[in-house]
């Protein structure tokens, strides 16, 4: 079980990625606002398109992740995890419109050509974007691995997209300068295509942790292990599990002695949720005991 000094931790560590997120963004849309004015390349525009979209889904990560982190209360007694997937819903949006956008720009620009200017420009600007854009993703995937966030692992997700797609419009450029501008339009698309799959990813994502799908099989056998680990546990059994944010919620039945007085059943329950929290810290757990034999 966390700490308050841990779970402190973790908190700041969140709202620090978010804010990072949205500083990043806003940096970048500058800068590419100049490389695409100075060269007319479509592929800085579709990088541009995606920077303000990514600016825009990270301002609603700020917000969903605060209020994530607000503690249950009342009238939300499983806390307000399931903002974070409310929130990954809301970059895919954000992201399929880009990609829509970038599909017709690059279909356009293929029937009506236009040379690219300045070419050395957008490629500064770029290698500027992917040496931001790399140290960001490194920070997030560090705060997703303390933290298990689905909205954190939705927005790596878009920037680690980025991070290669930006690697593929210097190529573009390059080649473009070197007698291919035909190829500025095509990764256009391609890049619209490839920000349309990882969009497909963060929606599926969100909605299984809306619809309250069971956790992976490999954590559930795991859960399993460690509940039949006690010795005075007999069997386990309408194991339901499902994420909310951060947290997991489990409950099921275990099956103990009947001659077992009440409060040594209660003990056995205590010290099988505090084993599961030690191995997964975020873990909300319902506990019910049956009689072993069933009469």
């Amino acid at each position: 079980m966390q700490t308050p000094e841990v779970k402190g931790d973790v908190e700041r560590l969140l709202k620090r990625a978010t804010q990072l997120s949205v500083a990043t963004a806003v940096i970048l849309i500058v800068a590419k606002v100049y490389a695409w004015g100075a060269s007319g390349s479509l592929s800085v525009l579709a990088s541009l398109i995606d920077s303000i979209m990514d600016a825009a889904a990270s301002i609603i990560n700020l917000l969903a992740v605060r209020y994530a982190l607000v503690p249950a209360d009342e009238e939300h007694k499983f806390g307000h995890g399931k903002a974070e997937s409310l929130a990954g819903l809301g970059q895919a949006m954000f992201i399929t419109g880009s990609a829509v956008f970038l599909l017709f720009n690059g279909v356009d620009r293929i029937l009506h050509p236009r040379a690219i200017e300045e070419v050395g420009i957008a490629v500064g600007v770029m290698i500027f974007s992917i040496v931001a854009t790399a140290a960001l993703l490194m920070f997030q995937r560090y705060t997703v691995k303390r933290t298990q966030s689905v909205a954190i692992k939705a927005d790596s997700l878009h920037y680690a997209a980025d991070l290669f797609t930006n690697v593929g419009i210097v190529i573009a450029l390059l080649l473009a300068q070197a007698g291919w501008p035909g190829i500025d339009p095509i990764f256009a698309i391609l890049i619209a295509l490839y920000v349309l799959y990882s969009a497909w990813g963060i929606v599926s994502e969100s909605v299984n942790d809306l619809l309250d799908r069971e956790l992976p099989e490999h954590i559930q056998q795991a859960i399993t292990d460690i509940v039949l680990s006690h010795q005075e546990v007999r069997g386990l059994h309408d194991l339901r599990t499902r994420q909310s944010g951060r947290n997991k919620i489990v409950q099921f039945h275990i099956e103990v002695n009947r001659d077992l007085p009440l409060w040594q059943a209660h003990e056995v329950a205590e010290e099988i949720e505090l084993d599961l929290q030690n191995h997964y810290p975020e873990v909300d757990v319902i506990i019910h005991q049956d009689p072993y034999p069933a009469s």
